[in-house]
């Protein structure tokens, strides 16, 4: 074979073809979405923490969606990128689905109102447990070596 048919021939499996062009397009697009929920999520940890602390529903998940929200925070900053798309997706879902005052049962709806929220919260920690329990002690040993060079420098 010629070296200008060789070199053709090398450029057409180097350029990526229609499909994986779109996949890529795709990609970014869904990359961007995520990062404009991750930030939106980060400006409302206060609501979110105030729509736990009224409701009874999901008082018990509060440490749960404090984790969730610190693995947001993480994954933002570029700090934990170890978790698959799904997890991270499913963890956006979740917490946006609490800021949703509108949703299947209306947050305002008394006694009643929290509770799909609930569902949800539940279903994605169901779903995104492994992930979350490997992103946890992840940040136990952050925190646990921050603590100890904090230590090393007061010495």
């Amino acid at each position: 074979m010629s070296d200008r048919k060789q070199n053709d021939s090398n450029l057409s499996n180097k350029m990526p073809h229609k499909d994986e062009k779109a996949e890529l397009a795709n990609d970014e697009k869904n990359e961007k979405l995520l990062d404009a929920d991750l930030e939106y999520i980060i400006e409302e940890e206060e609501k979110l923490k105030e729509k736990l602390k009224e409701s009874t529903q999901l008082e018990r998940f509060t440490t749960d969606v404090v984790l969730f929200l610190s693995l947001v925070k993480d994954y933002s900053q570029g700090n934990y990128r170890k978790v698959p798309y799904k997890t991270i997706s499913a963890v956006v879902v979740g917490l946006l689905y609490i800021l949703n005052p509108i949703d299947i049962i209306p947050d305002f709806i008394p006694v009643v109102g929290y509770i799909d929220d609930a569902l949800i919260i539940a279903f994605c920690l169901k779903m995104v447990e492994k992930d979350l329990k490997k992103y946890e002690t992840w940040k136990k040993r952050q925190s646990s070596a921050k603590t100890s060079d904090k230590l090393k420098k007061k010495a």
